[in-house]
């Protein structure tokens, strides 16, 4: 059953050469996204990944087309919408003297949500960093944390643009666990990324984007046996990436 149906979403600008045009970044993009599914959405810069995660998410107008999250209209219903969704951002902006543990009491308090802090942290594996200030978290952990502000609500679809942008091997692998982990739980997730790797090891489907439409969509074995089935080469062993974190270990470090 799909969770998310989105038809013929429409995006416009105003086009930056020609002030009184305007461009579709996202040029009739329709989805359906299943319950339960980790759903990736690949393309270059600039192809529309983030425009369509944010009209879903209710964060920007849909100019045109419609949108349906666990059956509710996104464009009639944003704060209900709201409710049952959480956003992990490519970057976020937290108050500098408040701890984790009083930033998530906050967002708590905003949703009316009875989680506790320590238990959202613990899931995310920062329970040693609850009384540590946002700004002193490393790239990974400052990840990890946004995730965890996003769960306090106890979304049904978990929206993720690019959660492992910038991060080293270990760290992004520690993402790619958790992510796993909240999907096992019965979690849908939707998110955005550049790594093809992360993409084939994560996602149960795959659509790509380019120019603002979606030009393929699939399961990341059928999309391969379909535009890539040769076998460039045989890979015997690991790659460096292997070698990284074989050498620096496993532990939550990051």
């Amino acid at each position: 059953m799909a969770i998310i149906k989105a038809s013929n979403l429409v995006k416009k600008y105003k086009n930056p050469e020609e002030k009184l045009k305007t461009f579709n970044a996202v040029d009739g993009v329709s989805l359906s996204i299943k319950t339960g599914d980790i759903f990736g959405i690949l393309g270059p810069n600039g192809a529309g990944k983030t425009s369509t995660l944010e009209m879903l998410e209710g964060l920007k107008d849909i100019d045109e087309g419609s949108a349906l999250i666990n059956s509710i209209d996104v464009t009639n219903n944003p704060y209900e919408i709201k409710k049952i969704i959480g956003v992990q951002l490519q970057a976020n902006e937290y108050f500098d003297n408040m701890t984790l543990t009083e930033l998530l009491k906050l967002f708590i308090a905003l949703y009316s949500s009875s989680n506790d802090p320590l238990e959202l942290l613990k899931r995310v594996k920062l329970q040693d960093k609850a009384n540590a200030n946002a700004n002193e978290l490393s790239g990974g952990q400052k990840q990890r944390f946004s995730i965890a502000s996003a769960l306090v609500n106890n979304p049904l679809v978990l929206f993720l643009d690019e959660p492992t942008t910038g991060l080293d091997p270990q760290a992004k692998r520690n993402i790619w666990d958790l992510i796993l982990e909240l999907n096992g739980a019965g979690m849908t997730i939707v998110l955005t990324t550049h790594n093809m790797e992360e993409a084939e090891f994560l996602c149960h489907r795959i659509a790509i984007m380019d120019y603002g439409k979606i030009i393929a969509e699939d399961s990341p074995k059928n999309l391969i046996m379909k535009h890539a089935p040769n076998k460039i080469r045989e890979i015997k062993y690991g790659n460096m990436e292997d070698v990284f974190i074989a050498l620096t270990g496993h532990g939550l470090r990051d």
